[in-house]
Order: C-alpha cells, then sequence, then structure tokens
C-alpha cells in the first residue's frame, strides 16, 4: 500500500514524498500536476490520496507557520529559566507576549514548564478526533440519512435544514461541505460511505469530469436566437427544455422535459429514437398541463426532433433548437438529466422501465427543493400555475 514500482523494483513512498504530495493537493493541484512536481509515479500519487477521498485536510499537513514548533518551545523554556519576561521571550522569536503567556499557562506555568511535554500535549490536541455537527447530533444525523436516501443533494438538505430553523425548527444545520466530507473522507463514521451512491456522480471521491456534446442537423431549424426574449428571463412560465437520455447500447431512451420557470420535470416513454416516435411521445404529455403553460419547446440538434414541424402543427407549441455545442442553452435540461442518472445509472438498459415507472421518477424530482426556486419545490412552484390562466 505505500510502496510504488521503479525500474523493475519496489520502493517506499517515504514520508516526505507523502507530505509533499497533499501539500500539492492542499493548494487544488490535479493529480497530473502532482506528478509533473513529484519524483514519483500516478500509482504513488493515488496511494496517498485516495484513502482521503479527494479532500486533503489542514490538521493532514505538517505543522503551519502559526502554531509553535519544538524548537521554539526549547527557547522558551531556556527563557523562563534565565528569568525573562514573556515579552523578551517573545521578541526574541518574534512571536506576541500574549502567544508565550498562554502556551506557558497551558503547560504548567514558570516552574513546571517542560518543552518536550508542551510539544508532545499539542502534537496530542492537534490530533484528536472532535465532534463533528453530524456526530454531535444522532437526530440530525438520521435526517440527513434519509435525505440522502430520498436522492437530496447535499445542498439541498443543508438550506432546507436552515429554513426550517429559521421557522423554528429544533434539528439545527449543518453545511453540505460537511456533508460532502462525512461521505467522502473515510474513518469519519457518520455516515455510512455507500451512502456515497445517493450523490448525483454516485461517487465517493472528488474528481472532475467532463461532457462531450454530439449534434446532428435538421432542415427548417428556426434558432434559439429567434425565441422570445419572455424566454430568456424565465419570468413568465410555459418555455420548456426537451432531450432524450440514453440507455445501454443506444438501444433505449427516454424523453425529458424541463419547464424553465419552474424547473418541472415530465417524461415520457419512447420504443425507439426515430423522429415520428418522438414527436408523438411528446404530444402525448402536452394534455396533461393547461395550454397557458406551453409557450415553445427549446431542443439541441439531435436527428430525433427532425418532425418538429409536425409537432408544431399537431400541438400548437413552436420549437427552438440551440446552436452546436452550446449545451448551456438548454442549462434546465442538461441538469435534470444529470440528476435522472441517479434514477438510471448510465450502462443500464431503459426499456423495463414503465410509464407509471417514468411517472413516479418525475415526481420524486418534482419533490426536491431547488436552490434557484429559494428552496421550494418545483411542485410548489407549479401548482399556483395551473389556475393562473394566460395572465
Amino acid at each position: 500500500m505505500g510502496e510504488q514500482r521503479a525500474k523493475g523494483k519496489w520502493r517506499r513512498v517515504t514520508p516526505e514524498m507523502r507530505r509533499q504530495i497533499m501539500r500539492l493537493a492542499a493548494q487544488g493541484c490535479s493529480r497530473r500536476e502532482i506528478l509533473s512536481k513529484v519524483d514519483s509515479s500516478m500509482g504513488a500519487v493515488n496511494i496517498v490520496l485516495r484513502p482521503l477521498g479527494g479532500v486533503v485536510r489542514k490538521e493532514m499537513l505538517e505543522r503551519s507557520g502559526h502554531r509553535l514548533r519544538l524548537e521554539e518551545r526549547v527557547e522558551i523554556a531556556i527563557g523562563l529559566a534565565e528569568g525573562r519576561s514573556y515579552r523578551q521571550i517573545g521578541r526574541h522569536l518574534g512571536r506576541s507576549a500574549s502567544t508565550i503567556c498562554r502556551e506557558v499557562s497551558a503547560n504548567g506555568g514558570r516552574a513546571a514548564y517542560k518543552a518536550v511535554m508542551a510539544d508532545v500535549r499539542a502534537d496530542r490536541r492537534a490530533r484528536r478526533p472532535k465532534a463533528t455537527r453530524l456526530g454531535a447530533n444522532p437526530q440530525l444525523c438520521a435526517r440527513v440519512i434519509t435525505d440522502l436516501e430520498a436522492l437530496w443533494s447535499p445542498q439541498q438538505i443543508a438550506r432546507r435544514l436552515r429554513q426550517e430553523a429559521a421557522d423554528g425548527g429544533s434539528l439545527g444545520t449543518v453545511s453540505h461541505e460537511t456533508i460532502y466530507k462525512s461521505l467522502y473522507i473515510q474513518g469519519r463514521g457518520e455516515l455510512r460511505r455507500e451512502l456515497a451512491r445517493c450523490l448525483r456522480s454516485g461517487r465517493a471521491e472528488r474528481k472532475p469530469r467532463a461532457r462531450i456534446e454530439r449534434r446532428g442537423r435538421i432542415a427548417n431549424m428556426v434558432m434559439i436566437s429567434e425565441r422570445p426574449a419572455e424566454a430568456e428571463d424565465r419570468a413568465v412560465p410555459g418555455h420548456w427544455e426537451g432531450d432524450l437520455i440514453v440507455g445501454k447500447d443506444g438501444k433505449s431512451h427516454v424523453a425529458t422535459l424541463v419547464e424553465r420557470s419552474t424547473r418541472y420535470v415530465m417524461l415520457a416513454k419512447i420504443v425507439d429514437a426515430r423522429a415520428e416516435t418522438v414527436a408523438a411521445a411528446l404530444a402525448e404529455l402536452i394534455p396533461r398541463l393547461p395550454a397557458h403553460l406551453w409557450r415553445s419547446l427549446t431542443w439541441d440538434q439531435g436527428r430525433e426532433m427532425s418532425r418538429h414541424e409536425f409537432f408544431t402543427v399537431e400541438t400548437g407549441v413552436p420549437v427552438y433548437f440551440c446552436d452546436p455545442h452550446s449545451p448551456w442553452q438548454r442549462g434546465s435540461n442538461e441538469n435534470t438529466n444529470g440528476l435522472l442518472r441517479q434514477y438510471f445509472p448510465k450502462g443500464t438498459s431503459l426499456r423495463p422501465y414503465s410509464q407509471d415507472d417514468l411517472d413516479a421518477v418525475a415526481i420524486s424530482l418534482n419533490g426536491r427543493p431547488r436552490e434557484t426556486l429559494g428552496w421550494h419545490t418545483p411542485a410548489e412552484v407549479l401548482t399556483p400555475l395551473l389556475v393562473a390562466g394566460t395572465g
């Protein structure tokens, strides 16, 4: 575990090498950047960082310049033996008199101060496990676990708890970063590591990941630049974004629709990705909501929407197309498709899911609070609009 292969031999990852790797990781360097600065291998870098879950805590690093070192404590002991004042000792070390006073008072006073024992105690205090917010509050921890199992994100959980605390709730609050660290860092113990599977990414380690967009070409497209201005600022409900998510081997698909103003989600089962099939499946969703909530649909340039003119004639909903390689123009839908991968992981077939199954997933997503909605749920925001009419 603590060794790496080099030039046909095994050599140990030295303590200094381990500290250097951790220091670079704490500075925000990627693993390849660390590798370029350390005489090591990628295996050694992974050996050091993987058990930390991609998180390097400050207490894992060597002592900072703000903390007294052993050699400074020796100087303090010598100064005390010579009868110097705290101010004189501090001036000699470049420390404040109050720092010296606190150090001596915490370690037996002038008469009993021992440099080595003081350093041992300081190191022990620094390494001592401290009760975390979740570890000290079992009820709060249980609530976080329940919400994670309901596929809420750590940020959604944290902000909802903050709202409840403001309304007089007694559970208390916890930051989303604390939840992430409790999942990522081995040995903290408040949250079971397997709960990391409930995260949107499904990973128990922080790792950047890029996505690649592939788009087709469609005749008679109306581009997003011609979409009504009211759709851009999301002030008027009824403007939707759509896409397909793809199952194993590209042989199964689900159509996804997201309303831009409320982030309300609708899903449609489709038997194949032919344009006729997609247009018909989407048209069946339209009657589920009042007509004033269907003003436009924005899609990428996938060939599955090549029958957009037929769809518009059948439903009265105009279709606008994004620019090539511009997924941010359908940001709400891209985000929702990522959330849906918690229910439909990549590499699994979507064929076994019925429309009832998809409706249940949509209900679950629409019941999750969103930061952009002031931590209300899409369903809560949509409900008053159902009877609001066209005004």
